[in-house]
């Protein structure tokens, strides 16, 4: 057999071929390489034996490398293996296709129908492949992939099937994020990213999963736990700007490689020093960003785990997901934890996708994740449409009955949670099975599920019973009949006597903790009520005298006696004067100390119009009744006739207060003002609009939330009062600037409050349609604003809202108009004290007609 050709020996040949003669080239083959010679043909049996049990071996194996590797020309190998009826089998690509791939294929054929319209050379800028799946290194290439054998050996390749990581576009936010994170990984950790060997395979420029995550836990003191990191790096890898080098779809906290997509390319340039400063600038705000957005992706790569594969913590954070989706409120605790163990996640990317048809089997039950779907019913159309937190679906698997209707999507990119029939049916069995209701007059009167063994309820508790049932809705009375027959101590807690003597310490300890919480957070409001105070003297005494039996509780009653008796000497004292609340506020220092809670023996000064607009000035207790405000205000006019109150907004409403209703002053909108009048000259007003809060109900003053809901409107229109007042384009574009810096501000110092109220100021659409404005402000500040908006997404139950909350450590001044439910919602050159003043009596246009003629005439439409 001659000896092999090395590659240098084949480059050689294959440069004389191009510029020589063959006999030149004959005459230099022979004297440079003389070892040399022709391969041989051979077919005797040996060889062939040989040959076949080589691609036996390796039946991937091309015949240009067998030939290589045993010197016998490929024209002899291939009679060989056609004599033994060997035969190339050639690797096809199955695409499996999706539902709204047709659509798909119809709007691309669409669009290359217009840009060929447009540019005749169009076909010339288009790579053509006909690969099932077209990647980027190149991974499957079928024209050159090979399988010998003697017959048809149906072989799947598991490294080339259709896999997930898909050629796709990364939006630019998550691209430059990527890009940032590269770049300061190399300015702080260059050894992060470089090539790695394992199992004798080389993987070039890559990081490992476990080294991100330790990365990105010390970059910020935002970033809590592992859990959270994973999360942001998953929203770098489902947009393909992060990819596992075996194309693995989740990111995990594990010893796997990953690459950047810049670094995919050969030879990828490092970044120059202007990059990475750059990088070093946007760092923290490209972490707030995957911050944000980073828990929605864990949630996604969670629950596309097979469910059989979901660990203890996936299926938590699945539950406390479905704590806020609305369609399951009503389920039991046991349902929710059920559920999180078999929801699948199901998403689809283009609008007019039929999720099933009217008539077909009803195979799963849905819950809207994101987006919304059209209810259509053939013959009527589109009968209505269900959005985020809504359910479908689950009537045809409880009826076992065809489709009402089909479902279709209203708009892209909708995600959805999915049951499958089989464990709909299996959790409904269960859920029937552990449920007993008690009924009388064919009424249910209580509802008790069993608790599953080994269940977190029953791990809490210390009682041996086999059985053991929580209440899930019932009437009052029988609510209390079972607790009183079922909780006593003796028959549901059998431990020794010194646990016994543990567990109630522990006991009496958190009572003790509670009382001290309380007081101190009810603080003033305690010198008011004696039934307080005269509860915490005989608690007091109650703790004293358990202290002598358990002396540990003696550490705790130094404190309780402080706070007793502070409040009890403050209480007796009769030298406390009353408040007087002022309307207005002067600019000297008396009159701007520090406010205090408003309560209800404080007593206000405040002016009540009559119907030709004079007022008088009035003194009376801040949570007096309208019949009370009515008698002051007769006996300052003197008058006798029959008054009534009339609350009247700056935009004309106008509402009679009833004569029970109480702290009318604090009800008041922006600009309004208390009317009272004659009853027959009413008309002469306006017409009768009643508007009732029904605070009658209450026995306490509700002012300071009045003030507080107040407060987030006022400052919600100053910001467009002074954003709309201001003429000159430069001023206005140091006012956003202003605005969004306190806003920044107020995030900081966690008055999320006012943070809001900025923010949906710089939202009115006053403002918002300032183009030429909103052009001339810095991008650095158009990136924070935009990201304070995106904490005013309402998608998801005000999610991006609810995982800020949760970061945040008290104390924290609440989103207040979300938290009730209620969304109806020049300083420069000033001394401190003017500030101030102004800042307590903020001036505002609250008509929002004339904020826009405002802003209008600053920057008219464009034509």
């Amino acid at each position: 057999m001659s000896q092999r050709l090395t590659h240098e020996e084949w480059i050689e040949i294959v440069l004389m071929t191009g510029e020589r003669s063959n006999r030149v080239i004959a005459a230099d083959f022979n004297a440079n390489l003389p070892k040399c010679g022709r391969m041989k043909t051979v077919t005797n049996e040996k060889t062939s034996v040989a040959v076949l049990d080589s691609f036996s071996k390796s039946p991937q194996r091309s015949t240009r490398r067998m030939s290589l590797e045993s010197g016998i020309i490929r024209t002899s190998l291939r009679r060989i293996l056609a004599t033994h009826k060997w035969h190339p089998y050639k690797l096809q690509l199955l695409q499996h296709l999706n539902e709204d791939d047709p659509d798909r294929r119809t709007e691309f054929a669409e669009w290359a129908k217009q840009k060929l319209e447009q540019d005749p050379q169009f076909t010339q800028k288009i790579l053509f492949s006909d690969e099932a799946n077209f990647y980027l290194n190149g991974e499957v290439n079928k024209q050159n992939h090979r399988y010998w054998s003697d017959t048809n050996p149906h072989w799947i390749d598991p490294s080339k099937t259709v896999g997930t990581k898909k050629l796709m576009v990364p939006s630019e936010k998550i691209l430059r994020a990527g890009k940032t994170l590269r770049n300061a990984i190399l300015s702080r950790a260059p050894h992060m990213i470089r090539d790695r060997k394992y199992h004798l395979k080389t993987y070039r420029q890559c990081c490992v999963g476990t080294e991100l995550v330790d990365w990105m836990m010390h970059q910020s003191s935002c970033v809590h736990s592992r859990t959270q990191a994973v999360g942001m790096w998953q929203v770098l890898l489902e947009e393909g700007v992060l990819n596992h080098v075996d194309q693995e779809h989740n990111f995990q906290d594990k010893y796997l490689f990953y690459r950047f997509l810049d670094d995919e390319q050969e030879d990828a340039p490092p970044p120059t020093e202007e990059e990475k400063k750059e990088s070093e600038e946007e760092l923290q705000d490209t972490l707030l960003l995957l911050l944000q957005i980073g828990p929605d992706a864990h949630m996604r790569m969670i629950l596309r785990k097979p469910p059989g594969q979901r660990t203890v913590d996936d299926l938590e954070i699945i539950y406390e997901e479905l704590l806020h989706i609305k369609a399951l409120s009503h389920l039991s605790t046991t349902v929710k934890r059920e559920l999180a163990g078999v929801l699948i996640f199901e998403s689809h990317a283009k609008a007019g996708t039929v999720l099933f048809n009217q008539g077909e089997e009803g195979t799963s039950w849905y819950i809207i994740l994101k987006g919304s779907v059209n209810v259509v019913i053939y013959g009527k159309g589109v009968v209505c449409t269900l959005h985020e937190g809504d359910d479908f679906g689950k009537l045809a698997l409880v009826n076992d009955a065809p489709r009402a209707a089909s479902i279709v999507l209203r708009e892209d990119n909708c995600h959805f949670l999915r049951v499958d029939k089989e464990d709909f049916n299996r959790i409904l069995r269960d859920v029937e099975a552990n449920t007993v209701r008690l009924k009388e007059h064919d009424q249910d009167v209580l509802v008790l599920e069993k608790i599953p063994s080994g269940s977190r309820i029953l791990n809490h508790g210390s009682s041996q019973s086999q059985h053991k049932y929580m209440v899930m809705s019932g009437t009052p009375e029988k609510i209390l009949e079972h607790f009183l027959e079922t909780m006593r101590l003796d028959s549901t807690y059998a431990d020794p006597e010194q646990e016994k003597m543990d567990y109630a310490l522990n006991n009496k300890r958190r009572v003790i903790r509670l009382v001290l919480q309380w007081a101190t957070v009810w603080g003033d409001h305690l010198q008011e009520e004696e039934m307080s105070i005269a509860f915490l003297d005989e608690f007091f005494i109650s703790v004293s005298d358990d202290s002598r039996i358990i002396p540990a509780l003696k550490e705790q009653l130094p404190e309780l006696e402080k706070i007793v008796k502070q409040y009890s000497e403050e209480a007796r004292s009769a030298q406390k004067k009353h408040k007087v609340l002022l309307r207005q506020f002067s600019i000297g220092d008396e009159r701007l100390q520090k406010r205090q809670p408003i309560k209800v023996t404080d007593e206000i000064l405040f002016k009540v119009y009559c119907i030709d607009h004079t007022y008088t000035t009035i003194r009376v207790p801040v949570a007096a009744s309208v019949k009370e405000v009515i008698n002051a205000v007769a006996d300052k006019l003197g008058s006798g006739e029959d008054l009534i109150l009339v609350k009247m907004s700056s935009s004309g409403e106008k509402a009679v207060l009833k004569p029970n209703e109480t702290s009318v002053f604090t009800t008041l909108s922006i600009n309004g003002r208390l009317f009272v009048c004659p009853r027959d000259q009413f008309d002469s007003l306006h017409e009768l609009i009643y508007h009732t809060f029904g605070r009658q109900h209450f026995k306490k003053t509700t002012a300071n939330l009045d003030l507080f809901l107040r407060r987030f409107n006022e400052l919600q229109l100053w910001v467009v009062t002074e954003i709309c007042l201001c003429s000159q384009l430069s001023k206005r574009v140091q006012l956003l600037k202003k605005f969004i810096k306190i806003a920044a501000h107020c995030k900081e110092y966690k008055n999320l409050n006012s943070f809001f109220a900025i923010v949906m100021g710089l939202s009115n659409v006053a403002v918002s349609r300032l183009t030429q404005t909103w052009e001339k402000l810095p991008s650095k500040f158009k990136k924070f604003y935009s990201e304070f908006e995106s904490l005013m997404d309402p998608s998801r139950n005000h999610r991006a809202y609810r995982l800020t909350m949760a970061k945040l450590e008290p104390p924290i001044i609440p989103f207040m108009p979300l938290l009730i439910k209620d969304p109806d919602a020049g300083l420069a050159n000033k001394n401190h004290q003017e500030v101030r003043s102004y800042v307590r009596q903020l001036n505002v246009i609250d008509n929002q007609r004339t904020l826009s003629q405002l802003s209008h005439r600053l920057e008219p439409r464009r034509a």
